[in-house]
């Protein structure tokens, strides 16, 4: 470890006491994922307070040899912000860089650096009457710079599309230390390959992330929030189809959540009940919103449901009567991952296929799933406006919580064929990570592959940028040996 020591001695110079910790109390909470399937070692981890700072760890890395391991608020679904098991990795954590650079009403615009958490920002923005059109469970610790690496979803899709939308420029280092200085707010700009849009989505394996210049939009004046019992998925798509037509942009949440999904809620949530009683097989959650000067959605909403029902899409509804019940059936929504993980052992899949195609999927997919694996349970829950859903594979009732880790691969092999015979992407929104970095390889195709590899080659030549994470080797065979697929 000379060469480690030598490097961190050097960084400890240019981040000072505050900047660097080898203490490995310290470190062990970043060094494991959220879901604590992933754990690996560092030879440290840096936490610059600058764009400066970032510039110069990146370069006394490159000059060293030494891969880096970009890390947010370490919210991730895939293990993209773990470094690997053999400890040669620094882990680079942007928690310091939390500035709020400026907020512009007049633009629509906020310039966050990496390290914002998502909830703060939505708190700055709407002190200006504006918002940031992006939610997610994890609001309250994910940070703008890992939305951006992952391209984050969440449940605004539908109107307003996924971070590749909201980012107007980004600032980054890249793989030798320089910045990236794209934060110019340019509505057009015809300058040849767009790196801001090859930055996000790239999970840290092309640069590093430093700020985003975001798109804000007017804040909400008035919002309806409804809860719709419904047959099946198709009859669900089809209200949404109705309720386009009736509401068009307003409607900017459309999310599914079966039966079963609801009732592992109402067991391990505390505080929480059905919406509707008898509960339903399928749900449809919408979100209604307009703005200040706009006429309150809630009546056009109430209007196209009774549409619904006397065309047999519905079979009952409530509209949430005040924002205390509003927020309580988002909380049913938001809380199907957190009742999942404490009910036992599930296989998790996050599916996209054309929405059309998504109605039939859900059903036939999750027969052929428990038909094929015994005792298992599928639930298919969530955004089914953007043709996404979780795709969740319970295990069978007294399995152990080694479940997934034993037949985990099995099960993911067989839904993700289901995914991509059905011409969809297996990932949707939570990115490949290491967890879906074999089956990119598998499954992916040749030329897309191709390219990627060709461009983390060309702007990483030394591929000291997250490695093991996105980008398959160029040998399938040796991605299937060098990565395990884990639920």
């Amino acid at each position: 470890m000379a060469n480690g020591d030598d490097l961190l001695e050097r960084l400890s110079a240019v981040l000072g006491p505050k900047g660097l910790t080898r203490d490995g109390a310290e470190m062990a909470p970043w060094l494991e994922d959220w879901r604590k399937r992933y754990r690996g070692e560092a030879i440290g981890m840096a936490s610059p307070a600058s764009t400066q700072e970032v510039a110069e760890v990146v370069r006394l890395c490159a000059a060293a040899g030494v891969s880096i391991v970009p890390q947010g608020g370490n919210t991730g679904m895939a293990g993209g912000a773990t470094p690997s098991e053999d400890g040669r990795s620094l882990l680079l954590s942007m928690r310091r860089m939390d500035r709020i650079r400026s907020i512009s009403p007049q633009s629509n615009s906020a310039v966050c650096e990496a390290g914002v958490v998502l909830q703060r920002l939505h708190d700055a923005v709407a002190v200006h009457g504006r918002r940031f059109p992006l939610t997610l469970g994890a609001r309250g610790s994910a940070t703008i710079g890992g939305l951006v690496s992952t391209n984050a979803g969440g449940t605004q899709v539908l109107r307003f599309g996924t971070m590749r939308g909201l980012v107007h420029g980004l600032e980054a280092v890249l793989p030798d230390g320089t910045i990236f200085n794209g934060l110019a707010l340019l509505k057009k700009d015809n300058r040849g390959y767009d790196l801001r849009q090859l930055l996000i989505g790239a999970e840290g394996t092309l640069g590093v992330v430093t700020a985003a210049s975001l798109k804000l939009v007017p804040a909400v004046g008035s919002r309806a929030v409804a809860w719709i019992g419904v047959s099946s998925p198709a009859k669900a798509l089809e209200l949404l189809q109705l309720l386009d037509s009736s509401l068009g942009d307003s409607i900017e949440g459309f999310e599914l959540v079966p039966r079963a999904a609801l009732e592992l809620v109402l067991a391990h949530i505390p505080g929480t009940r059905p919406p509707l009683d008898p509960m339903n097989e399928w749900n449809v959650l919408i979100e209604a919103t307009a703005p200040m000067v706009a006429p309150d959605p809630d009546k056009a909403l109430s209007q196209a449901l009774r549409s619904a029902f006397g065309t047999n899409l519905a079979r009952d509804a409530v509209i949430a009567a005040n924002e205390t019940q509003a927020e309580a059936f988002w909380r049913l929504r938001d809380s199907i991952s957190e009742a999942e993980q404490k009910d036992g052992p599930a296989v998790k899949h996050d599916l996209s296929v054309e929405v059309a195609k998504m109605p039939d999927f859900i059903v036939e997919a999750t027969a052929a799933v428990e038909g094929r694996f015994a005792g298992c349970r599928v639930i298919a829950f969530g955004h089914l406006g953007d043709g996404n859903v979780h795709f969740n594979v319970r295990a069978p009732e007294g399995a152990g919580p080694d479940w997934p880790v034993a037949e985990g691969a099995v099960v993911t092999r067989y839904v993700h064929d289901l995914v991509v015979d059905a011409g969809g992407s297996i990932s949707a929104e939570h990115g490949i990570g290491q967890m879906r970095l074999a089956e990119l390889g598998r499954l992916g195709d040749p030329a897309r592959l191709g390219v990627m590899r060709a461009v983390k080659h060309a702007l990483d030549p030394k591929g000291i940028m997250n490695p093991g994470k996105l980008v398959p080797p160029a040998d399938a065979a040796q991605a299937l040996a060098e990565a395990t697929v884990q639920p």
